[in-house]
């Protein structure tokens, strides 16, 4: 992992409270090995916003890199200030990847509210290795969507309230997607609502997938131990930074109660 200056390229609004961050950095980007891994940024340098925030690599083009985030706190809402040619700290890449078997099933891509970060950059992976997929990115409102609602190129959009896509959350389109849907295999990131509503039903339907799991974390290196999740078969634990973040489903409870 590296620990890098790196000089902000573009800062720009997508959406409702949805920002993309292009920044340059040659040697985190010579280490990136995939889609999953994500970068932990300090918004400031000075003490009042003194841990880090993690952001899952939304893009890597040679030496720059793409982040995607939403305004949550005091912490983001720095972020969007931030101008371009200006230097933020950054350490990574960190963590594990998504693992794609391209012949044996069928990929779909889920991501729910800033979990679509590492969605995107799979969904690329698999457009420029020409394997098809289907793309599912679920938001509260059409306001914080900025793809296309394209069915015909297997994007699919949908919104709590109707505004844009589908009416309804991701397990409604993606319900829609499994119909005639042969060895499919999920690859999700999203709150963990969302990934215990989508684990319920892959167990029922007994359908493969893999969590990109979204934690908080202060370190991102495994040792303030912050981001732990419970191991599904014992009463062990995972920490998201270091073992992840990328998990088969299977292999995680959202039950924290077991920790």
């Amino acid at each position: 992992m590296i620990i890098d200056k790196s000089k902000i390229l573009k800062n720009i609004q997508l959406a409702e409270g949805i920002w993309q961050m292009t920044f340059k950095s040659e040697r985190i980007a010579e280490k990136y090995l995939g889609a999953g891994q994500f970068v932990s940024i300090l918004a400031s340098d000075n003490w009042e916003h003194p841990i880090r925030r993690p952001m899952s690599i939304a893009d890597i083009r040679e030496d720059q890199i793409s982040i995607i985030y939403k305004v949550f706190g005091q912490a983001t809402k720095t972020l969007t200030t931030l101008k371009s040619g200006e230097y933020i700290d950054v350490l990574g890449p960190l963590g594990n990847t998504y693992s794609v078997d391209d012949n044996k099933y069928f990929p779909i891509l889920i991501g729910g509210g800033i979990g679509l970060s590492p969605i995107l950059n799979l969904s690329k992976y698999l457009n420029q290795k020409d394997i098809k997929h289907i793309t599912i990115i679920g938001a509260k409102t059409g306001k914080e969507q900025f793809l296309k609602h394209d069915p015909a190129n297997s994007t699919f959009l949908c919104t709590d309230d109707g505004s844009m896509g589908i009416e309804g959350t991701v397990i409604d389109a993606l319900k829609i997607a499994l119909n005639d849907m042969v060895s499919p295999k999920v690859f999700a990131c999203g709150p963990k609502q969302m990934l215990v509503s989508l684990q319920t039903l892959f167990k029922e339907k007994n359908i493969p997938a893999q969590f990109s799991v979204e934690s908080y974390m202060a370190c991102g290196i495994g040792f303030c131990q912050g981001c732990a999740i419970s191991k599904e078969q014992d009463n062990d634990y995972f920490l998201v930074c270091k073992d992840g973040p990328v998990f088969e489903s299977n292999e995680v409870s959202f039950d924290w109660s077991n920790l």
